[in-house]
């Protein structure tokens, strides 16, 4: 773990070096995750020749937690972004993210495109997507909890009671295979999340995003096409975003690579790492991407 400062914060990153010829591989963890969340792809990456990092996010784990909900806004988390570009030294990275880290991703991707040499998102659709599917039934039903996640205070008594247990449920019960995650890995998403005003800094991301209107104010910008060269990665048995949530995301980008991971859930990068390690690297070194089935045949 080393500090990096940027965009006027101190972020703890996780990072995995060996030559580092290929630039910087940036990779953005969701909710509620930790850069540890990247511990199977980071040696991977390096091994490649990127100078892999993995930050906690703003409010996460080891990495300064600003107090405001303003501090959490979506542009905000953009700067941040190319601020830990700037502050490895780099003017553009390749960006590989899952769930929040995706939608920070998808939109430096579109609207700062010129800090993105590639793209590889997992279980997060392009939020035009996301906003189209959110309007029906399935979809909504399944982003339910978004709704909870607004009411300062209660969130953070729901997922503080039963010491901080619901984090690890979050993990386990939406798992397909629960066993990829130790005792340790859920041991340490827990503590990480029980450290003083951790949850309230997790929970801003989407109260931000909600309530303060940062959703609309980037809808409103509108989604040019990414053209950033893009990895999609699904795990098909996420509860809580639907597969239908990717159909058209051909049309929003300039080059499109879309895998399906069947037997892996939202967790895919965590629960399924060989397959996504697979399909990441071939893709990286610009080689055929397989399916999933080619892989686990292999």
């Amino acid at each position: 773990m080393i500090s990096v400062h940027a965009n006027g914060l101190r972020f703890a990153v996780h990072e995995a070096v060996e030559s580092g010829d290929r630039g910087l591989a940036l990779c953005l963890h969701g909710f509620p995750e930790l850069g540890y969340s990247w511990r199977h792809q980071l040696p991977m990456l390096a091994r490649l020749g990127y100078r892999a990092w993995a930050p906690d996010l703003r409010g996460y784990g080891a990495t300064e937690r600003p107090p405001h909900l303003r501090d959490y806004a979506i542009e905000t988390l953009m700067d941040d972004v190319t601020g830990l570009i700037e502050a490895a030294g780099e003017r553009s990275a390749t960006i590989i993210a899952h769930d929040w880290g995706g939608l920070i991703a998808w939109f430096v991707a579109m609207h700062r495109p010129e800090v993105v040499d590639r793209f590889c998102v997992m279980n997060l659709p392009h939020p035009k997507l996301l906003a189209r599917e959110v309007r029906h039934g399935d979809q909504l039903r399944r982003s339910l909890y978004v709704l909870a996640f607004q009411v300062p205070g209660l969130a953070e008594r729901l997922l503080a009671a039963d010491e901080y247990r619901r984090i690890e449920n979050a993990f386990t019960t939406m798992a397909v295979d629960p066993t990829r995650f130790s005792d340790d890995d859920l041991r340490i998403y827990r503590e990480a999340a029980a450290q003083p005003g951790a949850l309230r800094a997790m929970f801003s991301y989407y109260r931000a995003h909600v309530v303060g209107l940062g959703g609309h104010r980037m809808a409103r910008r509108g989604y040019p096409i990414v053209q950033a060269p893009t990895l999609m990665i699904w795990g098909e048995q996420d509860t809580a975003l639907g597969k239908a949530t990717t159909v058209g995301t051909d049309a929003l980008c300039r080059d499109l690579v879309l895998r399906y991971v069947p037997d892996a859930s939202h967790w895919v990068q965590q629960e399924a790492p060989e397959t996504v390690n697979a399909m990441l690297e071939a893709w990286l070194t610009e080689a055929p991407v397989p399916q999933a089935w080619e892989v686990t045949s292999a």
